[in-house]
């Protein structure tokens, strides 16, 4: 069986991921207490492939590290997707649909609320893959989730993302790499429309020496502390680059770095927030 954890914050779209690993094969379970999830292959011996959704509203939702342990420990290929956003986001997105949030109630503010449940949640941001869904639409998630599900669990995968600083640091990042002191192909107008797919872009950013410098840098980086995160069990490492607008800069480093680590035989997944 394998075994899809759904958590994160409430607004944060646990629901479209549920949706689209429906769409994907999934048997999903929405909501189910944390206490219940160490019967799960019993009950559902019959599906090889289950998505659960759990957050504070689920019953003892501070068992769950020790409950996803002891289905490791059985031999199960669990994963955990642990979405969160913004705490201007959530608001937005709260108000603008008009739903009460679960931790609501007279003393506390909307904002007040969603910073709790946070706080709840933190020991569960850790144990698998994190999401910043603040600037992404609901279409972009699902096709991202799909990515997720299609890729080989086993090991440990690289993301490299790449995002504007203008649009805020992604939450999901465990590394972020500062490109905007490059020169910047924005102020060029014929690469302005373009981007760091464009061979244009590539040729500009290859003809600077700080940028072939700082590439061979972020490279050794990651090449020499991977092994550190494979130690620990880590499923994911992402890594965050970014440049003033996402367009340009970024894309190419993040491009560059995922191919380089394509040809190391790494598991690698390429993501570009702006773009999408």
């Amino acid at each position: 069986m394998q075994l899809v954890i759904v958590t994160g914050l409430s607004g944060s779209g646990k629901s479209v991921v549920l949706k689209a690993l429906e769409d994907s094969g999934y048997y999903c379970v929405d909501n189910l207490p944390a206490t219940l999830l160490a019967n799960i292959p019993q009950h559902l011996h019959g599906q090889s492939h289950v998505a659960i959704s759990m957050d504070t509203r689920s019953e003892a939702i501070e068992v769950l590290p020790e409950a996803i342990q002891h289905l490791k420990d059985q031999g199960l290929d669990v994963q955990v997707l642990y979405l969160e956003s913004s705490v201007e986001t959530l608001v937005k997105r709260f108000s603008e649909t008009r739903r009460r949030h679960p931790l609501s109630d007279e003393k506390t503010t909307l904002a007040e609320s969603i910073q709790r449940e946070r706080d709840m949640l933190s020991q569960l941001a850790y144990l698998g893959h994190r999401v910043d869904t603040s600037d992404l639409s609901a279409n972009t998630l699902r096709n991202w989730v799909k990515d997720f599900v299609a890729h080989e669990h086993q090991g440990m995968t690289l993301l490299f993302a790449s995002f504007g600083f203008k649009h805020g640091i992604p939450l999901d990042a465990d590394f972020v790499f500062d490109v905007r002191f490059l020169p910047n192909p924005h102020y060029d107008p014929v690469l302005r429309p373009l981007t760091g797919h464009d061979q244009e872009v590539k040729s500009f950013m290859e003809n600077q020496p700080d940028a072939l410098a700082l590439f061979d840098d972020i490279r050794n980086f990651v090449a020499r502390w991977l092994p550190a995160f494979v130690r620990d069990n880590r499923s994911y490492l992402t890594v965050a680059i970014g440049c003033t607008g996402g367009q340009h800069r970024s894309v190419y480093f993040v491009e560059k770095l995922g191919q380089h680590f394509r040809n190391e035989k790494q598991k690698v997944l390429v993501r570009h927030r702006e773009l999408e």
